[in-house]
């Protein structure tokens, strides 16, 4: 079994920047995929940054050429740094990775539990 943890959501004005940060822990084989989702109130979650095993990315237009995912390899961590943001871009934002908890086993989808996001006007 693994974690995911995320931080570093807050309220931050229109035009400003957070920089979130998720962490896999537990039984971790092989980390496959990593991504960030958000949600807003009253509405369905969405994909807003993958990252593929090859660091291959297809940013929604909604956030594109303002919002950027990386990931430290060595730490087990994905960050999405998030800027010139936008009230609707508040949501509470989500990790996701695929995640092989041991050599023999399947992939498995995990998710955190979240960090608010909150961008006033």
């Amino acid at each position: 079994q693994a974690q995911l943890v995320e931080s570093g959501g807050g309220l931050v004005q229109a035009g400003g920047s957070l920089r979130l940060s998720c962490a896999a822990s537990g039984s971790i084989f092989r980390i496959n995929e990593m991504a960030w989702y958000r949600q807003a109130p009253g509405k369905q979650r969405e994909l807003v940054a993958p990252l593929t095993s090859g660091d291959n990315t297809n940013y929604p237009d909604s956030v594109k050429g303002r919002f950027t995912i990386s990931r430290d390899y060595a730490k087990n961590t994905v960050y999405l740094q998030m800027n010139s943001l936008k009230p609707e871009d508040t949501g509470v934002y989500y990790c996701n990775a695929v995640i092989q908890t041991r050599r023999w086993g399947n992939s498995y989808n995990y998710w955190g539990q979240g960090t608010q996001v909150t961008v006033s006007s």
